[in-house]
């Protein structure tokens, strides 16, 4: 799949395996963020998470972001289908670059990829201060719902 350029950002595909990005962009992130994306502590993932985390084939879908002026990855954005027409996303962006853009283009490009993949609906699943993803998801779809439970927030958006 070819490189997409958005407002300053390049966004690609990772490739299957690539666990140095995935790696490098963990490394990028704070132990706020880490706790944020992952629902809890995480100061470091292990191979096997690694692994998880770089696979890309027909359910799992990863993106790439760069941003100019940096050759360091920025961000990823990662899909993986739960059913025909649903997927599970999560998102993480480097420190120095949230609330720049980075997170809303990857989440475009993201968006369009599942409706290409005839995905109709986004799921992400996060902790109670992480309200970020309701936001991000909401630029791109259609309808977003939000559902709390045990300090977990649900957050469904509909595409078509």
């Amino acid at each position: 799949m070819h490189a997409r350029y958005l407002d300053g950002i390049s966004i690609r595909t990772l490739r299957n395996g690539d666990t140095e990005t995935i790696s490098t962009v963990f490394e990028r992130l704070s132990d706020e963020s880490r706790r944020q994306r992952f629902g809890g502590p995480k100061p470091r993932l292990s191979a096997d998470e690694l692994a998880v985390l770089a696979r890309v084939d027909s359910t799992h879908h990863v993106l790439v972001a760069y941003v100019d002026g940096d050759r360091e990855p920025a961000g990823i954005a990662r899909l993986v289908r739960v059913g025909r027409r649903s997927a599970e996303v999560a998102f993480a962006v480097a420190d120095e670059h949230q609330r720049r853009g980075v997170g809303s283009a990857l989440a475009r490009v993201l968006a369009a990829d599942a409706r290409a993949a005839g995905i109709a609906e986004l799921e992400a699943t996060v902790t109670g201060s992480h309200r970020a993803i309701g936001s991000l998801l909401s630029r791109s779809a259609r309808r977003v719902q939000s559902t709390w439970h045990a300090g977990e927030c649900r957050v469904v958006a509909a595409l078509d």
